[in-house]
């Protein structure tokens, strides 16, 4: 089911709509903060749903930082 602006959120049933979102992975020896990921995003409960192409750059970028054992590390996928 859609609404006029895009989805209905499957947690709440509030509307999603294009936004960015904050994700985080937690490595064991550090972490890895993407910030901007663009995303869809309910406006009621905040879930948020990340396109394929972009959770494939998201995994280039934690194996990355998983390879040369970063304890911190902070990126944008602001375009």
């Amino acid at each position: 089911m859609t609404t006029a602006s895009g989805q209905l959120c499957p947690l709440c049933g509030g509307s999603k709509a294009p936004g960015t979102t904050t994700f985080t992975a937690e490595l064991g020896f550090g972490v890895v903060v993407i910030r901007h990921v663009p995303a869809t995003v309910c406006s009621q409960c905040g879930e948020d749903r990340i396109a394929d192409d972009v959770a494939r750059r998201i995994e280039t970028l934690v194996d990355d930082a998983r390879r040369k054992r970063s304890p911190v590390a902070v990126m944008s996928l602001a375009s």
